[in-house]
């Protein structure tokens, strides 16, 4: 099952979305992160806290879970 995460904007970069879905404390956690994780968007892996993330997104990560962003509107 699919944990939403809400964005009040257009689009968020993966490392506030993992910031944001309580998967890292801190925004300076990201980069490490990304590099001990696999991490997948819509199916291809990707380790680039700079990754734009659009409402329908899915985030997959190994061993911690899968989340969905959804644009609040």
């Amino acid at each position: 099952m699919q944990e939403r995460v809400e964005i009040q904007t257009e689009m968020i970069q993966l490392g506030k979305f993992l910031q944001k879905s309580n998967v890292i404390d801190t925004g300076g956690m990201a980069k490490w992160f990304l590099s001990e994780y696999v991490v997948t968007v819509n199916g291809e892996r990707d380790n680039r806290r700079g990754r734009k993330l659009y409402d329908g997104d899915v985030v997959e990560i190994e061993g911690i879970g899968s989340y969905v962003v959804v644009e609040e509107k």
